[in-house]
Parts: C-alpha cells; structure tokens; sequence
C-alpha cells in the first residue's frame, strides 16, 4: 500500500513508532502495536498505533525517530507492508519456557529491541524471563557482546585502558569524582562513562555536571581523553550499548535486576576497557546484603571479563552507611573537590578512593597500589587533574567549595535521646533526599553530622535536609515523621520492632549503573 508522509513531530522514547488511519490499519489487517515495513530507499520494521482522527485515510504519521532514520520528506509516498513475524518472538518464548539460548538467537532479540522490532510488552516478557529462569554466564557473554556491536564504540588505540565501576546501592558514593582523577595523574587512561540518577539521589552524571558538562560526544569525549587521559560523561550521550539503555528502563518498572552483568561488561566493553575494577557494596542497606553474596557476584563478573576480554578485579567495600558525609549533586561534588584539595577531611571517602584506584594500579601491575593513590591525592596531583578534565570538557577550572549553588531551605533532624549511632538505613535517606528535590535540584540533600559508632548527646543535629524549595522540604519533613532514619541507643538492642497484624511490605528496590 502507498501512503502519504506526514512528520507528526512527536518524540516516540527511541522506538520507530507510525500512526495509521483505522480504515487504513483494517485494510492492512494490521492492528495497534503490530508491525510494518516501511520500504522508502531502505527499509525500516516500525510498531504501529491507531489514530481516527489524528492521521487522515492515506496517511503514514511517522515520529521524529523514524524520520531521522529515514529522512523523510513531508507528502513524500511510501510503500508500506506487513512485517514479517520477528523471529525474536519465538526465542523469547523458548526463555519463558527454560529453554537456554544461543548466541545468535540472544542477538536476534538485542537487535531486535534496538531497531524497534520488538515493543515494550515483548521487552518486558525477555527482561521478566531472564529474572525466572536465570541468566547463564554462556548467555551473559553473548548478551554482552550483542548490546556492544548494536551500538557505537570507543577506539583509543591504547593497549591499555582502565575502568571502574560500581554495582551501586550506597548513597553519596562520589567515589568516581577522586579515582578518576587519581588514575589520570599517573598516566594511566581512564574514560569513565556514568549513569545519571536512577533510584537514587544522584548519579555520578549529576555530580560531575555540577563541575562540568558531562553531555559530550563520542569525538568530544575521545578528544578530552587525549588531552588529560580521563573524562567523567553522561553514557546516555553516546549510544554505547544503547540496548542497555532500554533494558534498563524496563527492569526499573518492574523492580528486576537480571541484566546486572551484561549491563555492566557491555559498557566496559564498548569504551575498549582492558583492566576494570568493580566496587561491590556490602552489607544491610546495600544491593548486596552478604560477603557470601558480593564473593559469588565476584566470581561472575570476573569470569564473565575473561571471556570478554578484560582482566577484572573486584572489591568489596562497606555499604551500610552513606560515603562521606553528603548526599545530593551539588553537596557531593563539593565535598569531592574539598577532598582533593586537602581542605575537608572526610575519612571513609579518602579510603575508599585510595582503595578503589590502588586496585587499579595493581591490576596494571604496579605495586603498593593503595600507597600510590594516596600520594597522587595528598600530592595534590589529582587535584590538578580534575581541574584538566574540568576545562577539557568545558567547565570552570578554577571552581571553589563556595561556589557551589545549595539549596537555602533547610530542616535539622535531631536526637530526642543519647548514645551513639547503632545503624543508619540507607533507603530511607535516599528517600529524603529525592523528596527535597535531589538530583533534579541540584543543591537539594543531606548533610550528616552524626555517622555510624559517633556519640550522641540529647538534642544533637544528627543530619540537615536542605531543599530548594520549600514545598519539596516539607515533604522530606513528612517522611522524617513517618519513618525512623538512624538509630540511637548505648548498646545494640535485639528488638527491632513489634509484627501484630499483616504489614503491606513495600520491597526496597535500588537500580544504579
């Protein structure tokens, strides 16, 4: 059938998606969320809807995706036809019903989500099988290597390119803002691509933007690595394992994480990583709740890299508390550069850093690794680094603490007994911290005063909530009214609370890349 191009305008989420007259669509026999096969040149699988009033009798509406892949003329005629049943379909319900796949059959589906074959509803069925039935590390390779050739890739033509990452989980994690800079001062290459806030209350995108633009392309990014040998970007920019990007979307809605591994290695993969570190956070309140958990985690990931090709190394590190004393972009991206310059001292960030880089620097085969990373801080090299990476990428170099923007409403939360901090509960103060409007505020979040094991005297300000908004803070304030953030006591009591009635249970879910 031809039909006439009409460019809607509207912005589709990724997807290919055309609008069909109904009498049209009943000609075709094509129903909504069916497909077809735009022939124009080349050829293009789209997912329909159908529209009455929006798109005439004759009419193909198309989204802005479809248009910049096709380049469409506005009443330009197309021919249009049934697609063809996805072949992804079937190996989706061979999944569903146990069965193992094979690597090309993995990367007819990944190619098949990338280029819009498949909608949401049979993503979500893959996604959903994966978390029933499990995902073997022969899948998990092949599902690595599919998200990595789907998208675009990184050559540095380096034989050696370090990464690190973190499975995420720990609140005020600003870890990457020191290592990063740490391993670029020693001449070691290090292109770091981070995720923006998920779950949480900011991802390492939403810090370094505080610093720097971090929107950068791929040649944008190549260029500043030359020039510093790191970068700290937003991966969405780059469209570096972009199956990843929609997996993900998919596993947030239905509170799931199978994809763990293949989304991690995929985008270590894709930027040429050779050595790569990953932080596992340990502990209640972390993703991670065991040793036992994060050592058989361990064990995957890095059999998983030996057979992508990229020497891995993991650590585990404590995860029930947040790092450093802040939470939120703004908040923790000063505190960062306080560190750096050696004007603040914040004990667990300073070690978790040197540990994370020391890693680094072992697994390239130097020794002494944590000692190196210390000095290279205390030195007052990695400062001098990030400040490189900073102007590379378009920031001002010379920022300072107090040039941080923080929000101006404020609310202390304080102590209505004495003793010491006995546990922190990491949801919850996430939970806070995106209620006063963190990470898209950027000056919205937590300042601690109080920390696991420290003393604490009757009325003390164990935290301040800051907001940039009034209107968010007073919802921080609900929470803080509702729930119980910290515990206060002189000893570790055994009760932790009463169950007299069937509770609704809400299960904490926390996705971070």
């Amino acid at each position: 059938m031809d039909l006439i191009i009409k460019n809607l305008g509207i912005e589709s989420g990724g997807k290919p998606i055309v609008f069909l007259n109904v009498l049209d669509a009943d000609e075709l026999g094509v129903s909504a969320s069916g497909r077809l096969q735009i022939n124009s040149g080349r050829s293009l699988t789209v997912i329909v809807n159908i529209a009455s009033v929006t798109v005439q009798k004759g009419y193909l509406g198309i989204s802005e995706e479809v248009q910049k892949i096709l380049k469409l003329e506005q009443d330009s005629v197309v021919d249009v036809q049934i697609s063809p049943f996805p072949k992804s379909l079937q190996f989706i319900r061979n999944k569903l019903n146990g069965k193992k796949l094979t690597d090309k059959e993995i990367h007819e589906i990944v190619n098949g989500v990338v280029n819009g074959n498949l909608n949401e509803n049979e993503i979500a069925a893959f996604v959903t099988s994966l978390h029933i039935q499990g995902l073997s590390l022969d899948e998990a390779t092949s599902l690595s290597s599919s998200m990595v050739m789907t998208g675009k890739q990184l050559v540095l033509n380096s034989p050696q390119i370090v990464d690190k990452h973190s499975i995420g989980g720990v609140p005020g994690d600003k870890t990457t803002l020191l290592v990063v800079p740490i391993i670029a001062a020693s001449g070691l290459i290090i292109p770091k691509t981070s995720s923006r806030a998920i779950t949480s209350a900011a991802g390492t995108a939403d810090r370094a933007e505080t610093l720097m633009p971090v929107d950068l392309g791929i040649e944008e990014m190549k260029e500043v690595v030359h020039k510093t040998n790191g970068c700290i970007v937003w991966g969405g920019a780059l469209d570096l394992a972009p199956a990843d990007d929609i997996f993900v979307k998919t596993e947030y809605s239905l509170c799931i994480d199978p994809l763990l591994l293949p989304s991690i290695m995929s985008k270590k993969k894709a930027v040429g990583a050779t050595h790569l570190v990953v932080d596992i956070p340990t502990g209640r309140g972390a993703k991670v709740k065991t040793i036992g958990e994060a050592d058989l985690l361990a064990k995957d990931i890095i059999e998983l890299g030996k057979r992508l090709g990229i020497y891995c190394h993991c650590v585990l590190t404590y995860g029930e508390q947040p790092i450093g004393n802040t939470i939120g972009p703004s908040l923790e991206a000063r505190e960062a550069l306080e560190v750096l310059m050696k004007t603040s001292q914040v004990p667990d960030l300073f070690d978790k850093a040197c540990h994370v880089a020391g890693s680094i620097f072992e697994i390239t085969g130097k020794k002494n690794g944590f000692e190196l990373a210390r000095d290279i801080l205390l030195s007052g090299k990695a400062e001098k680094k990030l400040r490189e990476i900073i102007s590379q990428q378009g920031g001002q170099s010379e920022i300072k603490p107090f040039d941080f923007v923080i929000g101006t409403n404020t609310f202390e939360y304080r102590s209505v007994n004495e003793g010491q901090v006995l546990w922190m509960d990491n949801n919850i103060m996430v939970e806070i911290a995106r209620a006063a409007g963190a990470p898209k505020n950027k000056g919205s979040g937590i300042i601690f005063n109080k920390k696991n094991g420290d003393k604490v005297s009757k009325n003390d300000v164990l935290f301040t909530v800051y907001a940039e908004k009034s209107p968010k803070l007073s919802r921080a304030e609900q929470i803080l009214d509702e729930k119980m953030p910290m515990g206060i006591g002189d000893k570790m009591e055994m009760l932790i609370h009463r169950v007299k009635e069937s509770p609704v249970v809400r299960r904490s879910f926390i996705l971070d890349r």
